[in-house]
């Protein structure tokens, strides 16, 4: 019986094995990456920020003297100089709108004079504890989890964005009252989370749930500020440019998306899917051209009138 030739059986076998390695299945691709967990600390410093406005303003208010010998004051035993003005003159227990005036509040008067910073200012004041509270319960409740979500630097450009966009609104709705209060900005994040949703609505699971909650906490929190007294104007400036901004600032990427420097030489780069959906891209544009040509021509409107006066000669 012959032998089979050996050198001939090594090169088939080698042939094969170059085939099995050429089609053999490219290497997974690696597993996505986690979203960053940021540490909440600049939701609570802007609660204490507040705080400690609030108890500025009743200190420089110094009820007694205003209205001595200062038994008229609410807790005048108790808190002395920081005690609250009487519920005629203010029933939401805080200083009197004289001082809230000199401190910043939005005074549409004082603002196209030249005093542009209480469109900052006001969102820093109260008119009172009964104001306060809630706004600090709600800045808490809804900031805390956003600032681990997205970062401080995203939610404070979100919280001071929106504080200006609710002033600008109120100063051209409101021109004959003062305006305080953060209520602009807690919109703002309310309108930020709505967006939110929507632009990455791909990557959430019971999307319709979490969108008809949210829907129905904005529509009881709207439903408030059309009571008397309350500036709603404010809202629904800081809940429009919040949810603009959501769509600029909140986007995230699409589920399986990961960076190229964590994907492995060996893998296809042309499989990895792109950062962002197209319609994430159509809303980042569209929401940045509205929100620029809308705070544009406000502010427009607010100091239009003030700059024609300066540029108009006088005549004799």
């Amino acid at each position: 019986m012959g032998k089979r030739d050996g050198s001939k059986m090594d090169v088939e076998a080698a042939s094969r094995s170059a085939v099995w390695i050429a089609y053999q299945a490219p290497p997974p691709p690696p597993p996505p990456q986690q979203a960053e967990s940021w540490f909440s600390w600049l939701v609570p410093t802007i609660a204490i920020v507040n705080v400690v406005a609030f108890a500025y303003s009743m200190y420089e208010n110094d009820c007694p003297a205003r209205h001595p010998p200062g038994d008229t004051c609410v807790f005048f035993s108790s808190l002395g100089r920081l005690s609250f003005e009487p519920l005629s003159i203010n029933p939401l227990l805080g200083p009197s709108p004289g001082t809230l005036d000199k401190l910043g509040a939005l005074d549409y008067k004082r603002i196209v004079n030249g005093e542009s910073w209480n469109l900052i200012t006001c969102i820093w004041l109260h008119g009172g504890i009964i104001h306060l509270l809630p706004n600090i319960l709600s800045l808490l409740f809804i900031g805390v989890r956003l600032e681990q979500e997205f970062g401080f630097v995203k939610i404070g450009a979100l919280y001071i964005i929106s504080g200006f966009g609710g002033s600008l609104m109120s100063s051209l709705s409101v021109q004959t009252k003062i305006s305080v209060g953060a209520s602009g900005s807690l919109f703002g994040l309310l309108g930020a989370m709505l967006s939110e949703l929507i632009t990455n609505w791909t990557i959430y699971s019971n999307k319709c749930t979490a969108l008809l909650i949210l829907l129905v906490v904005i529509a009881l929190n709207m439903a408030v500020g059309m009571v008397p007294n309350v500036d709603s104007s404010a809202h629904i400036g800081g809940f429009v440019s919040g949810f603009l901004l959501g769509f600029i600032l909140l986007i995230r990427p699409q589920f399986g998306w990961v960076s190229r420097k964590y994907v492995p030489s060996a893998h296809d780069t042309s499989l990895i899917k792109p950062k962002y959906k197209v319609y994430q891209y159509v809303l980042w544009i569209i929401a940045f051209v509205v929100l620029v040509v809308w705070y544009m021509n406000d502010l427009i409107h607010l100091f239009g009138n003030r700059l024609h006066r300066q540029e108009t000669p006088s005549t004799t």
